[in-house]
């Protein structure tokens, strides 16, 4: 199984489908299980680190118009270009990212603050040499793209939610902790629609703890996922 697919998905899995949005895993067969998502909001549709896939405008459609593409990681250009072309619209990233511009032909802006005019509140993660990374919230969803994830090569045991291999051991405590989310919808594998809080609060508590086991059992992928490109 490789780490990445390259190009559209043919056959994507949908995922994570509430009343509020969805998502979409573009190649289900890669190891990295990259996962895009759609909220919907009132002034319209945010797409969230987006990889394009077959049917993915038909299922867009569903919840309105396409209001803007957001992406949350700075290794997480991914198809956002494409589809801020594909809808007119702009890439938004958090206003401390670096880099974003290059990436794209479409217009980039930078957001602090809430995302739009939506419910969604900027979360900052990280912003170091590693990586820059931001979650969105809106009190019940929580949108973490990177940091946090639920596909089988990021877990490990009875795990239902992990932080991400590259910081397993500086999990996002500070900006995460105390937050009690219905859902958590992540950027490698399917969200967690059920006792999301606990699987939150688990993760951040064990991350440290499990990293031994998780590096031993999976250091292959990590090596593959690397050289592959770091948290696409």
């Amino acid at each position: 199984m490789p780490a990445k697919r390259r190009g559209p998905g043919t056959s994507p899995a949908m995922v994570d489908r509430w009343e509020g949005g969805v998502g979409w895993i573009a190649h289900p067969d890669e190891g990295m299980r990259r996962t895009s998502h759609a909220l919907a909001t009132d002034e319209g549709v945010w797409l969230v680190d987006p990889v394009d896939a077959d049917g993915v405008d038909d299922l867009v459609s569903e919840y309105g118009e396409v209001a803007g593409v957001v992406v949350l990681s700075s290794y997480h250009s991914r198809d956002a270009d494409t589809f801020a072309q594909r809808y007119d619209v702009p890439v938004h990233g958090p206003s401390f990212f670096d880099g974003l511009e290059g990436s794209c032909d479409a217009p980039v802006q930078g957001f602090f603050g809430t995302l739009g005019d939506s419910e969604y509140r900027l979360l900052e993660l990280y912003d170091d040499a590693v990586w820059s990374d931001a979650a969105l919230w809106d009190g019940e969803t929580l949108v973490v793209m990177e940091a946090l994830a639920t596909s089988p090569t990021q877990t490990v045991g009875d795990e239902r939610l992990a932080v991400s291999f590259v910081r397993r051991l500086v999990p996002p405590r500070r900006a995460l902790s105390g937050l009690h989310p219905e859902r958590i919808l992540v950027g490698h594998g399917e969200g967690v629609h059920a006792d999301a809080s606990a699987a939150l609060e688990t993760a951040l508590a064990t991350a440290r703890r499990r990293a031994p086991r998780y590096f031993l059992e999976n250091g292959g992928y990590v090596v593959g996922a690397l050289s592959s490109a770091v948290g696409d």
